[in-house]
């Protein structure tokens, strides 16, 4: 025993009946020793030159334990490790891969536009513009989701709740999207007495952007997308329905796992890199809420989140 753990032990029993028997076993444990000690304070003679085999073996079990939990918690160490690392190579290889598609567009529409000896007609022109404006959309999506992700993994996010008006807020994104397709007709529907809610309005409004771009991709062929906001008395639900491929049940349940993205049913790759609704998710569950999904497939999907109606400052 070093004098160190000498004094600690002598100030842990200080006011305590002296020792009238003590054995001592070591505990060895890879390059580490420690000391296993037993005291009786009430009989002398309770430990005798017998009972050394039993206690040392007692020892032994002792030392494997902490020697089988140290490396336990070294192999839990690796793995964390191990799928961080998996996790980082993947998200560089989705960023990679997503923002070539992009990218290509925005370079070869631009360069044709460049070119001194075309020339395009104004129709022509506006066309290549507007794809070059769309594909920049795309781009700064991609790394909107990316900050935002490494934001909730850094710990760092915030929610400031505030008196909203929730259906204004809905109004809002939904005639912003509106824009950006002309396959889909939106609809709100939220009550005239729809109440006023504790909520962050820039991580609605994310919330919503992000349910509302996931209904539009997943429905290619267009179709009609309805924003439905229903109080109850103690919170109020919102759904973002849409007439898409929908989702098989194995699908349905990764949902809202991070990089996944349902491939199958679109004959087409989807652009994304699978954090919208992990994020939405997030966002939803900081406010006190919840999210999930309904889905079928061939008949479209609802996404549903939550929102209590009291003062999130009381909860």
């Amino acid at each position: 025993m070093t004098p160190a753990n000498r004094k600690m032990f002598n100030e842990a029993i200080l006011g305590l009946k002296q020792s009238q028997s003590v054995i001592s076993m070591p505990l060895i444990t890879g390059q580490k020793v420690g000391v296993l000690t037993l005291e009786n304070r009430r009989q002398p003679g309770s430990f005798v030159p017998t009972d050394i085999p039993f206690w040392k073996a007692v020892a032994d079990l002792i030392a494997s334990a902490i020697e089988n939990a140290r490396l336990i918690q070294e192999l839990q160490e690796t793995q964390a490790l191990s799928e961080a690392n998996r996790l980082k190579a993947e998200l560089i290889s989705t960023l990679a891969h997503e923002m070539r598609t992009p990218l290509t567009s925005v370079k070869g529409y631009s360069t044709a536009l460049l070119m001194e000896e075309s020339s395009f007609d104004l129709e022509t022109q506006k066309e290549f513009l507007q794809i070059i404006d769309e594909e920049c959309d795309v781009l700064q999506d991609l790394i909107r989701d990316l900050l935002e992700s490494s934001i909730i993994e850094a710990g760092l996010l915030r929610i400031e709740p505030q008196p909203i008006r929730l259906p204004r807020l809905a109004q809002g994104v939904v005639d912003d999207i509106a824009r950006r397709t002309e396959k889909h007709r939106l609809v709100l529907d939220f009550s005239l007495d729809f109440p006023i809610i504790d909520a962050d309005p820039q991580r609605i409004v994310q919330v919503l952007r992000n349910l509302l771009d996931n209904a539009i991709k997943y429905s290619p062929d267009g179709g009609l997308v309805i924003v439905r906001g229903e109080a109850h008395e103690d919170k109020v639900v919102v759904s973002v329905a849409d007439q898409g491929v929908g989702l098989a049940p194995e699908d349905l349940n990764r949902l809202f796992e991070k990089f996944f993205r349902v491939e199958s049913g679109l004959g087409r790759h989807v652009v994304g890199a699978g954090l919208g609704l992990p994020i939405a998710h997030t966002i939803i569950e900081s406010h006190g809420g919840r999210i999930w999904a309904e889905s079928k497939v061939g008949e479209g999907t609802i996404l549903y989140f939550t929102l209590p109606i009291e003062d999130l400052g009381q909860q």
